[in-house]
């Protein structure tokens, strides 16, 4: 817990001189100072890249989901179960040490090492009652996968999870559709040489026949009788060899490689690699593939008529004969794989973002990833060749105008939450386009990647949204802009919890701003400067206040933020204009997105506007002219009446009346907290905000919890429902502060 005992004055650095003493000890935003430890809490990752065949809503899930299930299906209600439910989040817990110290694997091979050091720590022999329990537990572990943790790999990782498993399913169905068709028109052929002089030949009657040592059977006198009787209807010349110009193509295809039905073909190709590490070289191969895409279709389309019977000659050989690129249906396309292009910031060259444009625009099947570590970018006018800079968290915006293309952004601590809009700009056949912040950047040490990437999102500088042109007819349909806290917000509220000089607890409501996220970065130091305690002036404005003055307006001394130091001492930190200026930006880039989510419409508050003066004015015009009322003598202080109270609903809260348990719940950032201490007793709303469904299916202590846990402090207890549940003055003193 942070507390604002006097801290190191920074002075304000020359112009252009780094910081030294800001990067030896780095400031954190002050939200920062409860979340220093995650490897011991539960929460979205690890996450499980799901093998197998599993329902495709489930290609990852947070190791604590699937733990949670395996503890439903294993332990015994009660107290009755308590010791492996114990021992099982142990496991959970070992498990997620070593994800954070960097060990990789699947979950079956963490839980059998991690259950052989838990019974080795034990001291009890293999086979004793925590060795049994981990077994039963583990035999009721449904899913297995890769397990992975929040760092500088996870976007890639989890995307091209997700593509491969997209790639597995599609292969199926193309295999299934190719080879059909391969098989039914071998059968054609099969069939018609049967009618042939060579299948009734003599040795071809020997050879079908087997073994006729003793001579009984006089083949050559049997192929004339067959002869004689055979019937002459065989396929057109011209049929046969259009249909074995059909198999050839077909069997020899390099999309998925041959399946079963072309094993024994001479000319079968290995498959083609769809995964490439720049747009240059997916756009060159599309190119170089294309004539093989052409035959393909073509050689599929006339494997389908010919099957059916439905091949008109005279029909079919004119459009075959100029069949080109601009015949292919969209159902040949999504056949076919798509491609998967994966760029990062500082690894893939700048022009590369121009080419994916290019890629996107082109209409082809083309998904690219691309993961950014560094939001902020140097603080040079001027970025580094290999870098996509500060640009990169508009580059989603920019790419909805194309309006063809999936678009999908998140951090890494918002792809789980996400997860089924991921899964659908994976699967729409058509361009689509992933932009997903790491969080792993380099110039912000001490800080989990987890947490700079939720931090990114909650000051707006990496918003979350999905843009899906196949969702509907317009924008109401295909935006989602739903995924970032306070969504109706310029930034999203939170309170701080510190201790006070006096030792007492204290509380202050701040906003977390584009600055809050700046100041983290080694790079800005020069740009921030923090003031102890004694320095604080009362002409001080936080950043969040400063920023919705107009540009205009009388500077006041310098806008702060809420930081602490090395030591976790509150201080408010001062911004520069380049911070500032660069919180400007970004709040005007959200303003932007919320209108596309019809959240603020200028549009449409100018028109409510207008209406309201318009009623206004036709009211005034049909209401009679009153008298005028006449004017009451004076009275002294003491009989004077006093001013109507204003009416109640300018000023009555959003709360339910009386002592029950209500939640802000306009105000909800999602975070899950009382969702998980009682699902029956909260609940989210269609907009994922929290709201007390039943306060009755829980205990005060759980409203209390609740309220304590709550990030954003929107949870108000109330008074107790059950006089006879205990400890009930302990809770209410607890309570007290939230009510």
């Amino acid at each position: 817990m942070p507390h604002d005992q006097i801290a190191p004055h920074i002075p304000p650095q020359p112009t252009g001189a780094p910081c030294a003493d800001a990067a030896r000890n780095p400031l954190r935003s002050a939200l920062f100072a409860r979340y220093e430890h995650l490897e011991s809490l539960r929460y979205d990752y690890p996450l499980v890249l799901i093998e197998g065949d599993e329902p495709a809503n489930r290609f990852i899930r947070p190791l604590t989901r699937i733990i949670d299930d395996v503890l439903k299906a294993a332990a015994p209600p009660e107290s009755a179960g308590d010791a492996i439910r114990h021992q099982v989040l142990r496991l959970e817990d070992m498990i997620r040490q070593r994800i954070a110290r960097g060990t990789d694997g699947r979950l079956s091979e963490l839980w059998q090492s991690c259950a052989a050091e838990l019974v080795r720590e034990s001291g009890e022999e293999r086979f004793g009652p925590i060795d049994s329990n981990l077994d039963k537990a583990r035999h009721s572990l449904r899913v297995d996968g890769r397990v992975i943790g929040c760092d500088a790999t996870t976007p890639a990782k989890v995307l091209t999870h997700t593509w491969r498993a997209k790639h597995r399913a599609k292969a199926h169905r193309f295999r299934k559709k190719v080879e059909g068709l391969i098989l039914r028109l071998n059968d054609i052929l099969r069939s018609d040489h049967m009618k042939s002089d060579e299948a009734h030949g003599a040795g071809a009657l020997a050879s079908s026949m087997g073994s006729n040592g003793d001579g009984t059977i006089d083949f050559q006198a049997l192929s004339t009788v067959l002869h004689r009787v055979r019937p002459e209807d065989r396929i057109p010349e011209t049929r046969v060899r259009r249909i074995k110009s059909a198999l050839e193509v077909l069997q020899r295809q390099a999309f998925f490689g041959p399946g079963r039905a072309s094993q024994s073909s001479p000319n079968k190709a290995a498959p083609h690699s769809y995964v490439f590490d720049s747009c240059s070289e997916a756009l060159d191969a599309h190119r170089d593939r294309l004539p093989e895409v052409l035959a393909f279709s073509k050689a599929l389309t006339v494997a389908e008529l010919e099957v059916e019977n439905k091949y008109r000659p005279h029909l079919h050989d004119p459009i075959f004969e100029r069949f080109d690129e601009s015949d292919l249906t969209a159902d040949q396309l999504a056949l076919l794989p798509s491609a998967l292009i994966c760029l990062r910031d500082g690894v893939s060259e700048t022009a590369e973002i121009a080419r994916a444009y290019e890629a996107l625009a082109s209409g082809l099947p083309i998904t690219v990833v691309i993961q950014t570590d560094d939001i902020l970018g140097t603080t040079a006018p001027k970025p580094a060749p290999n870098s996509f800079g500060a640009g990169t968290a508009r580059l989603a915006a920019m790419a909805m105008g194309l309006n063809n293309a999936f678009v999908f952004q998140a951090s890494c601590a918002h792809l789980y939450r996400m997860h089924e809009d991921l899964l659908r700009g994976i699967h729409y056949e058509g361009p689509a386009l992933f932009s997903v912040y790491s969080g792993a950047t380099p110039t912000v040490p001490g800080v989990p990647a987890y947490i700079l990437a939720a931090a990114a999102t909650e000051s707006r500088a990496f918003p979350s949204f999905s843009y899906d042109p196949a969702a509907g007819p317009d924008w109401a349909a295909r935006f989602d802009l739903s995924h970032n806290p306070q969504v109706t917000a310029d930034w999203p509220e939170h309170r701080v919890e510190f201790e006070d000089r006096q030792g007492q607890r204290a509380f202050e409501t701040i906003r977390f701003t584009f600055a809050d996220f700046a100041i983290c970065d080694t790079r800005y130091a020069r740009f921030a400067h923090p003031l102890a305690h004694t320095q604080w002036g009362g002409g001080m404005l936080s950043a969040s206040d400063w920023l919705a003055l107009p540009d205009d307006s009388g500077r006041v001394q310098g806008p702060y933020v809420l930081g602490v130091d090395d030591d976790n001492r509150l201080v408010r930190v001062v911004v520069d204009a380049k911070i500032t200026e660069a919180a400007r930006r970004c709040n005007d880039a959200w303003r932007r997105l919320q209108e596309l989510a019809g959240i603020n419409n200028s549009h449409a508050l100018r028109q409510l506007a207008d209406a309201r003066r318009d009623r206004e004015a036709a009211a005034r015009a049909a209401a009679p002219t009153a008298p005028v009322a006449p004017v009451a003598p004076p009275q002294n202080d003491e009989t004077a009446a006093p001013p109507p109270a204003p009416a109640a609903a300018e000023t009555a809260p959003d709360k339910v009346s009386g002592d029950a348990p209500w939640i802000e719940t306009a105000r909800c950032s999602t975070c899950n907290e009382c969702v998980q201490i009682n699902k029956e007793m909260f609940a989210y709303n269609e907009n994922r905000q929290a709201y007390i469904a039943n306060p009755d299916a829980g205990t005060y202590r759980q409203l209390v919890e609740a309220a304590e846990g709550c990030q954003v402090s929107i949870i108000h207890p109330g008074k107790p429902r059950h006089p006879d549940e205990p400890n009930l003055a302990e809770l209410l003193e607890r309570a007290a502060p939230f009510n």
